[in-house]
C-alpha cells in the first residue's frame, strides 16, 4: 500500500501531505526520517490518554492511572493498532530492513504511529491530534477493566478457567515461517474440556499466544462461561 493509499484510511486529512511522509519514514531510508516525530507523537499520546483516563475513571488512584495508561500506551498495543491501518504497507524502509520484513517489527510500527500523531500535531494542532488519537483508541477506551490492570490474555484466561476448577488451556504451535531473524509463529490455544481451539499469530511465539488466549476469552463471553460482571 503506498502513501497515497494510507492517507484514504486515515481519519486526518493532512494540509501538508509531507509531515506524513516523513512519518512514515524509517531512519534506514533516510537522514530526514520518524524519529524526532516520534519523540513529538509519544508526548502527546500519553497526554491525551492520560486525560481521558482521569476524566473515564473519577474514582481509580494515581497508581492505577499509571497502570492503565501504560497498558495503553506500550509497544504492543502500539503496533496493534498501527495493523489495523496496515501502516507497515506504507513504510518507507531502507533495504536492509526490507529484507529482514522490518515493516512487521512491532517495535517499527509502534514508533511509526507514534510519529504520525506527531505529524497531525504539526500539521493541525492538539485538537486535531487529539480527535485523531481518540479515533484510534475509542474502542480500547471504551472496553478497557480497571480491574485488570496489567493482566494480559493468558493471565486472564488461566484465571477464568482456574475459577471453575478447569484446566489450564494448552498452546501448541502449529506452524512456523520465514528466516531466523524474521520469523512468523501460528499457535492454537486449547480447551479440550470446553471444546475450543482458538489460532493466533505473530512475530514471536509470546505474541501468537497472547493473540489465541485473547480469542478464546472472547469463545469464552460468547458462551457465558465466567464472564466479568459489568
Amino acid at each position: 500500500m503506498t502513501q497515497q493509499a494510507l492517507l484514504k484510511r486515515l481519519s486526518h486529512s493532512f494540509k501538508d501531505p509531507q509531515l506524513l511522509f516523513q512519518a512514515l519514514t524509517h531512519r534506514s531510508y533516510a537522514a530526514q526520517n520518524n524519529e524526532r516525530l516520534e519523540f513529538l507523537g509519544d508526548g502527546a499520546l500519553n497526554f491525551i490518554i492520560a486525560t481521558q483516563l482521569y476524566k473515564r475513571f473519577p474514582r481509580l488512584a494515581e497508581g492505577d492511572l499509571s497502570r492503565l495508561r501504560a497498558q495503553l500506551v506500550k509497544e504492543a498495543t502500539l503496533s496493534e493498532i498501527a495493523l489495523t491501518l496496515n501502516l507497515g504497507d506504507a513504510l518507507r524502509m531502507g533495504e536492509g530492513e526490507l529484507k529482514s520484513a522490518g515493516w512487521r517489527r512491532p517495535s517499527i510500527l509502534a514508533d511509526a504511529l507514534e510519529a504520525m500523531i506527531g505529524a497531525v500535531y504539526l500539521d493541525s494542532g492538539f485538537e486535531a491530534a487529539e480527535a485523531f488519537v481518540l479515533g484510534l483508541y475509542q474502542q480500547k477506551l471504551e472496553t478497557i477493566d480497571p480491574k485488570a490492570i496489567d493482566k494480559d490474555a493468558k493471565s486472564l484466561l488461566q484465571e477464568r478457567l482456574q475459577a471453575r476448577k478447569m484446566m489450564v488451556p494448552e498452546y501448541l504451535i502449529t506452524h512456523t515461517s520465514g528466516e531466523a531473524h524474521a520469523q512468523q509463529f501460528v499457535v492454537d490455544c486449547v480447551i479440550e474440556k470446553l471444546n475450543i481451539r482458538t489460532t493466533g499469530d505473530g512475530t514471536s511465539r509470546r505474541i501468537a499466544e497472547q493473540e489465541a488466549a485473547k480469542l478464546a476469552l472472547e469463545a469464552l463471553d460468547k458462551l457465558h462461561i465466567g464472564k466479568p460482571k459489568k
